[in-house]
């Protein structure tokens, strides 16, 4: 594959998919320990047929994002909290966790590395980073591997949807995306690929995605694809759904934050499926989107609208400006959020 180039890319019509950038980072875990790691142009991975990651899924991931300030600098946004998530995904596999420390060093590494291709600042694009770990060790029995991969590749992402910040539709499912007890918590690829099937029908029904409902008993709120649900009540609390199967979502913590600087009551809770009229406003929010605000959801057969089907919601559109302004370097943030990539 031939590797891309900047003068490839219209910086205003990006979408969301993957480039073969110069550069990525890769690791290897042998004989009980990691190697050092080094910044390769490789961009394949060669692994047994018998690889853990392909048979039993041993494999974890992480997603965020590198953003050009205005004065050509480059943030990314709170990598510490990816290395502790992929720390915590690791040990539910039992997978030798990646140090942390050397994590955020890398992430930056590599976008240092491919800094050409983090799009100009007013471009609404930003540099996306998916750092991984993948058992590799070949096995038949269903046990751990014995030797690991750990890498870093990037790719400059436009939107996540295509019409920015609307108001879309979603519909409840009656599939789960993962189970209590199970891997829910955990950032691993069998999730996702538990969702393709919902999500499909879900987009030739004319919904922007699925509510997942609690393996349980179906009746409360648990994620909106693969982002984390919010809402606003009519007295200005700010709420998330609280379960043992839901992501740890970074963009959502980080949103409980500014949620309660601009002085609304937070919590994380359960939240009915019947309970939606307590909502003035709502939301999924995750790295890819950070904020899609929701305009309705539509549960066996009956359709809630919130603020609106066509109009961001005030409240969710500040937190969103507050989010980006810390992101991309135009406003001061939490100590530690917006991390400088040394490009010099």
């Amino acid at each position: 594959m031939t590797k891309a180039q900047p003068s490839d890319f219209n910086w205003e019509d990006l979408g969301f998919e993957y480039h073969d950038l110069p550069y990525r980072y890769r690791a290897i875990y042998r004989d009980g320990q990691w190697q050092a790691g080094e910044i390769t142009e490789d961009s394949s991975i060669n692994m047994s047929e018998a690889a853990a990651a392909i048979h039993y899924g041993q494999q974890v991931f992480e997603g965020l994002k590198a953003y050009r300030r205005s004065d050509g600098g480059v943030n990314i946004f709170r990598p510490d909290q990816n290395a502790a998530r992929m720390r915590q995904s690791a040990e539910r596999l039992l997978m030798p966790a990646f140090p942390e420390e050397t994590f955020v060093e890398a992430v930056q590494d590599v976008v240092k590395a491919n800094q050409d291709f983090v799009p100009p600042y007013g471009s609404g694009a930003t540099l996306y980073i998916r750092p991984y770990l993948i058992g590799t060790g070949p096995v038949v029995g269903v046990k751990p591997a014995d030797e690991f991969v750990f890498g870093i590749y990037v790719t400059p992402v436009g939107a996540y949807y295509k019409g920015g910040l609307t108001p879309t539709a979603y519909v409840t499912s009656p599939y789960d995306r993962a189970a209590h007890g199970g891997t829910g918590r955990a950032k691993v690829g069998g999730n996702y690929a538990a969702s393709m099937l919902p999500g499909q029908q879900a987009h030739a029904d004319g919904y922007s995605d699925v509510v997942y409902l609690d393996p349980r008993l179906h009746e409360t709120i648990e994620e909106l694809g693969s982002a984390n649900f919010f809402g606003i009540t009519h007295d200005n609390r700010f709420l998330t759904p609280k379960s043992p199967s839901i992501l740890p979502s970074i963009t959502k913590y980080s949103l409980l934050a500014l949620a309660e600087e601009a002085g609304m009551v937070t919590e994380e809770t359960t939240i009915s499926i019947y309970d939606l009229d307590q909502f003035a406003e709502a939301g999924a929010m995750g790295t890819a989107a950070v904020i899609s605000p929701v305009g309705s959801i539509t549960h066996n057969g009956n359709k809630h609208v919130f603020y609106s089907e066509t109009e961001v919601g005030p409240k969710t559109q500040a937190l969103y400006d507050r989010l980006l302004g810390i992101q991309f370097g135009d406003a001061t943030g939490p100590e530690g959020w917006a991390v400088d990539v040394p490009l010099n």
